[in-house]
């Protein structure tokens, strides 16, 4: 893969209906703030959407790097691992352990 091309990396975890507020707060106003003053490179967008269930909410998060190198330094060599920070291991229900990647072929804006 070319480490030059961007990179949409995927992940969902599940919260109770009552911890879905905490943890989108919690990835706006905490994690991905973080992120960026930690010094991760590359990072362009981030979009979080949700499913509400009967009795969870799925979250389905979308981070565009703009590179693989730039994902490296999000997560590590290991870069498949799911990035959680403890905190919000706490309000996550489940969680993918690992991340999914793909390279970005087209954006269309309509």
């Amino acid at each position: 893969m070319n480490n030059k091309k961007k990179i949409i990396r995927t992940w969902k975890g599940w919260t109770t209906l009552e911890n879905a507020y905490i943890y989108k707060d919690m990835l706006i106003n905490e994690v991905f703030p973080t992120v960026k003053k930690n010094g991760v490179i590359g990072l362009e967008k981030v979009s979080i959407s949700t499913k509400t269930k009967i009795d969870e909410v799925e979250f389905f998060l979308t981070l565009q790097f703009e590179s693989l190198d730039a994902v490296k330094s999000f997560a590590g060599d290991n870069f498949e691992q799911a990035y959680i920070p403890e905190n919000a291991k706490r309000v996550l229900k489940r969680y993918d352990k690992k991340a999914e990647h793909y390279e970005l072929k087209e954006e269309l804006i309509l």
